[in-house]
């Protein structure tokens, strides 16, 4: 990548990574709680409309929308915002949810049949024993369960990865648009079911300008900014030269939330933090050229000159030329990196 390409990628490593704080503070806006199933709701209300009357739905089938949108969308944020209501650290939060990098990685093992490679299980497990300090750590100064929470719903995230990798939507922002549309409704309809109507009332007549503010950021900055570049760069150059980035949204997330939140993690959390990190670290680099297999390279050779040219039907015989030389693999779109 070069250097405005790596430096698109750090940006986008810092919007998803102060993503966990903006969140944080919408959600406990100057002593309100605000229930985290509508505020779910509200943010992807923010993220379908009025997107969704400009940008054209995928060329994926529905139920393949419908997925996308129950596990990495309503899943992964409706448990992240849930853990984080009930006292999950918005830094800690950032660092745990990687684990869903390893998690795909197992379940593209059992349901893709894409074997691991030694790498990979090597990651694995170390990403694991990082957990288990963590976990460890965590439950020396306060209780485990918004952890296991968080784990839920990387495993949520990592499911979404594996639904949009047999998916192969040309447009991955449309995908989280039209994705996004699966969220609202069941969402709020959750929160009047467990919260109350009177809460879930009381707290849209009461909105704060923060809790506004926030679900603006993690719309707009979060989810529309953040994976259009990250899915522009991924159709420019493989995922292995992009994918690593996502190490630094822990990184953005912890230090944002010391610097505004005043979280400081505990020395376990610290240590159980590195361990996991070393495990996506060596789950997702690759050694060799750029990172990838001279074929995976030819392929997005390909897609960056069409991308160029502005031509979606240079894109289409692209990946049609790939496909009818028998290549033996498509390259990985998105190991999953997604806030």
């Amino acid at each position: 990548m070069n250097f405005r390409h790596s430096a698109l990628a750090v940006l986008v490593a810092v919007l998803w990574g102060a993503n966990f704080v903006a969140i944080d503070l919408g959600l406990h806006a100057d002593g309100m709680e605000v229930p985290p199933l509508l505020f779910v709701a509200m943010r992807f209300i923010l993220v379908v409309f009025p997107w969704i009357f400009f940008i054209r739905r995928p060329a994926v089938s529905w139920r393949a929308i419908l997925g996308v949108g129950l596990f990495m969308s309503a899943g992964q944020f409706g448990l992240l915002y849930l853990a984080m209501a009930l006292g999950m650290p918005a830094g800690l939060a950032s660092l745990v949810l990687q684990a869903q990098v390893l998690l795909t990685v197992l379940l593209a093992a059992g349901i893709l049949g894409e074997r691991p490679s030694g790498r990979q299980f090597t990651g694995v497990v170390l990403g694991v024993a990082g957990l288990a300090v963590v976990a460890v750590g965590r439950s020396m100064v306060a209780p485990v369960l918004p952890l296991i929470i968080v784990l839920a719903a990387a495993l949520s995230w990592a499911a979404g990865n594996i639904i949009a990798r047999q998916a192969r939507a040309s447009s991955g922002l449309g995908l989280v648009v039209w994705s996004g549309t699966v969220v609202p409704l069941p969402l709020i309809g959750l929160s009047l079911l467990i919260d109350g109507p009177a809460a879930v009332g009381g707290t849209l007549a009461g909105l704060q300008v923060v809790t506004i503010l926030s679900a603006i950021y993690t719309a707009v900055l979060g989810s529309l900014v953040g994976y259009g570049i990250w899915n522009w760069l991924l159709g420019m150059y493989p995922s292995s030269a992009v994918v690593p980035f996502t190490l630094l949204v822990p990184v953005v997330g912890m230090t944002t939330a010391w610097l505004v939140l005043g979280e400081v993690p505990s020395p376990a959390e610290v240590a159980g933090g590195l361990l996991l990190l070393a495990g996506v670290a060596i789950a997702v680099l690759r050694p060799g050229r750029n990172g990838a297999t001279p074929g995976q390279r030819r392929w997005h050779a390909q897609r960056r000159d069409a991308a160029f040219a502005g031509d979606l039907g240079d894109l289409a015989a692209a990946d049609g030329a790939r496909l009818a030389a028998g290549a033996r693999a498509a390259p990985e779109r998105d190991a999953g990196t997604r806030p």
